[in-house]
C-alpha cells in the first residue's frame, strides 16, 4: 500500500470472554469488572466489560499487519474510551490517514471503532513511522 493523506480502511472484529481471561493473565490487571458477573451487575455496566486496552489493541493489529501493514512503529497512540465494551459483540473499526510525512516516513491515523448502534466507543490517533509505505 502507498501511505496517502484521505485513506481509509475498515476493519470488523470481536473478542471473546478467553481474550479477556488471557490479557487479564498477561497484564496482571484481574480487576472484577472485567471477570466477575456477579460483581460487574452491582456496577453501571450491569455486565462485565472489557479492558480498555484490549479494546484498544485493535488499532495495534490493522497498523502493524493490515494497514499501512507490516513495518509500521508507533511512535504515539492516544485513546478516549467512550462507551464500554463488552466481549462476543461485533465492532468496526474506522480509520483514517489524516497527515503524512513521505521525508520521514511518518503517517497520522485517526481511528473509530463503532458499535452495532454506530455508536463511537473508542477512538484515537497514531503517529507512526513505516517508509516503506512511502
Amino acid at each position: 500500500m502507498k501511505a496517502a493523506t484521505g485513506e481509509k480502511f475498515e476493519h470488523t472484529y470481536r473478542f471473546r470472554q478467553k481474550d479477556v481471561i488471557e490479557f487479564s493473565r498477561i497484564t496482571g490487571d484481574d480487576n472484577p469488572v472485567h471477570l466477575d458477573a456477579m460483581y460487574a451487575e452491582s456496577t453501571a455496566f450491569k455486565k462485565p466489560i472489557m479492558h480498555g486496552f484490549l479494546s484498544g489493541s485493535i488499532f495495534s493489529k490493522v497498523f502493524g499487519t493490515i494497514f499501512p501493514g507490516n513495518g509500521s512503529i508507533y511512535l504515539s497512540q492516544t485513546m478516549v474510551f467512550k462507551r464500554p465494551m463488552y466481549v462476543d459483540q461485533e465492532y468496526k473499526a474506522v480509520f483514517e490517514i489524516t497527515e503524512t510525512d513521505a521525508a520521514r516516513g511518518t503517517m497520522t491515523i485517526q481511528g473509530k471503532v463503532f458499535d452495532q448502534a454506530n455508536k463511537i466507543c473508542l477512538e484515537g490517533e497514531a503517529k507512526l513511522l513505516n517508509k516503506s509505505v512511502f
